[in-house]
């Protein structure tokens, strides 16, 4: 960052030399804009998204990445052989030998950290980010040393880090395209919707399930997953209580849904993250494991409960 005069940049909440001036995270909730904590106090999510900075500084980066990995032909900041490598396909996401127009997209593929794809022409290099209310994106096109960045500090209606770069990336490849803020304002409508209503039925069925034959005692205990760690479900106050040893935040009541399934609705609420705690029992009703699911069909990929094999070991 001090190479490329990223004055307003750091790497880390904690190392920004004034706070005076830093964008704050929103969602909507109950249709109203709220403002959320925008930054984590866990410095073990730094790489994965704890850099600060503005588009006036991300602008001289996406710069030396479009100038061969140097600036104003300065010091050599990458390679051209690891800058090659990095923007090479090594995973395949998708291919099509006869694309539809207008864009002609053969390939979409990922990269080290990077996503690329062929658009009427031309290779792209792009990455989203998201944090709780705050998504970004950063696309170039090396042909057209050309490049874009767009910071939002809001979700859903930080959509618009897709409308804006999509309608400036028509532009720049010269491709006469959509209508890309009427599709992602009607795409929020109808995602958000259908997910409101799968959420909403949840809570309802909780509202109405009968527990009289439940004995809770047997849900309680310690269940650990190798990578996750140990979670504990408790009683509190003839309520079971789920609390993620490793992830603090990861904390809420468990309330009955049907079957051997919980709803677990998070004390944390700066994302729509509440999930299923499905268990397994024995022949005696005990329960002896946990799988888990995220209750939204919206929820983000990063909550990935589905990932998670928790085994009883107390």
């Amino acid at each position: 960052m001090k190479p490329l005069n990223m004055s307003r940049s750091a790497g880390i909440y904690y190392n920004l030399k004034s706070k005076e001036n830093i964008a704050e995270g929103h969602k909507v909730e109950n249709d109203k804009v709220i403002q959320i904590e925008a930054y984590d106090e866990n410095r073990a999510i730094g790489a994965a998204g704890g850099i600060y900075s503005s588009v006036a500084d991300l602008s001289k980066w996406m710069l030396m990445h479009l100038e061969g990995g140097k600036l104003n032909d300065s010091t050599t900041f990458i390679s051209a052989k690891n800058r090659s490598e990095m923007w090479k396909a090594h995973t395949n996401i998708y291919f099509n030998a006869t694309p539809p127009q207008p864009y002609r997209q053969h390939y979409e593929a990922y990269g080290l950290g990077w996503k690329l794809a062929d658009k009427n022409g031309y290779t792209t290099v792009s990455h989203t980010g998201g944090m709780p209310g705050m998504l970004s994106q950063v696309l170039m096109i090396p042909e057209l040393s050309a490049g874009v960045v767009v910071l939002t500090n809001a979700a859903p209606g930080g959509y618009s880090f897709i409308s804006v770069t999509r309608e400036i990336e028509d532009a720049l490849i010269g491709v006469n395209g959509r209508d890309w803020v009427t599709i992602m304002k009607n795409y929020i409508e109808r995602s958000g919707g259908h997910a409101d209503s799968v959420v909403n039925a949840v809570w309802e069925t909780v509202d109405k399930a009968k527990t009289k034959h439940l004995i809770l005692e047997d849900f309680v205990g310690t269940y650990n997953d190798a990578w996750f760690g140990d979670v504990e479900v408790t009683l509190k106050d003839k309520e079971l209580w789920f609390a993620a040893k490793r992830s603090p935040k990861l904390s809420g009541k468990m309330s009955y849904y049907q079957a051997n399934t919980f709803a677990i609705r998070w004390t944390y609420r700066d994302m729509d993250c509440d999930a299923f705690a499905i268990f397994s029992l024995d022949e005696n009703g005990k329960a002896q494991s946990i799988d888990m699911k995220g209750i939204s069909p919206n929820i983000d990929f990063s909550f990935d409960f589905h990932d998670l094999n928790l085994e009883r070991v107390k």
